[in-house]
């Protein structure tokens, strides 16, 4: 019976994991530079900051929770300027040096690009309210929630956030092999606009409660 946790938790995992926001547009041009294992490496990175986030909703832990909604401003608006950061790195960057670059790193690139998309998810606080919303809505916990029931419901989450960012890099490495240098160049641009956009709006998105509030 508890499997059946496993499967639900897998379920919202992909929900969470599916929608391509700027995380996912990130590791699609991991894995266009760097290859499947470094797209996946770096989907991991979003898998486990989604399972930490949860872990919070389903535990409900109070001083976690509270730090989250106190300081959630400032987590969105590092996380929008980080990704505005990143964006322009990835515009101005030879994909050719960084091919190449990338068969010297290795794993301590991979690990790198674990660390830094794991801290670009974990700094949307919002993440921690969707799944409080989605465990709740949906009574995933059934009527009488156990811990054994949660940790299935948690590693579900992380199994379904894996298995998302797995078949998306495998997707994506097929037709890597069939992109030539010129078109590596102008995919390298392309995301790196997409990706500095997309931040910048996050930064504005930041200081919309304050309009609100000014208006009223």
């Amino acid at each position: 019976m508890d499997f059946q946790y496993l499967f639900k938790g897998i379920v919202v995992g992909l929900m969470v994991s599916i929608p391509l926001g700027p995380i996912g547009v990130l590791i699609i041009q991991k894995t266009i530079q760097k290859g499947r294992l470094a797209g996946f490496i770096s989907g991991l990175g979003a898998a486990v900051a989604d399972m930490f986030y949860a872990t919070v909703a389903a535990f409900g832990l109070g001083m976690v929770l509270s730090f989250i909604k106190t300081q959630e401003f400032y987590l969105q608006l590092i996380g929008s300027i980080f990704l505005v950061y990143v964006g322009l790195r990835i515009f101005l960057t030879n994909p050719i040096k960084q091919i190449r670059g990338a068969k010297k790193t290795g794993k301590k690139g991979m690990l790198g690009d674990f660390v830094s998309i794991f801290f670009l998810t974990a700094s949307n606080p919002i993440a921690v309210f969707v799944f409080v919303a989605v465990f709740a809505g949906a009574s995933i916990f059934g009527s009488n929630p156990t811990l054994r029931i949660e940790l299935f419901l948690i590693l579900g989450v992380l199994l379904g956030g894996a298995l998302w960012w797995y078949t998306l890099s495998t997707i994506i490495n097929i037709f890597r092999k069939k992109f030539r240098l010129k078109q590596l160049f102008w995919i390298n641009k392309i995301s790196g606009i997409v990706i500095a956009a997309l931040g910048f709006l996050a930064f504005l998105a930041c200081f919309e409660p304050i309009k609100s509030f000014i208006h009223t």
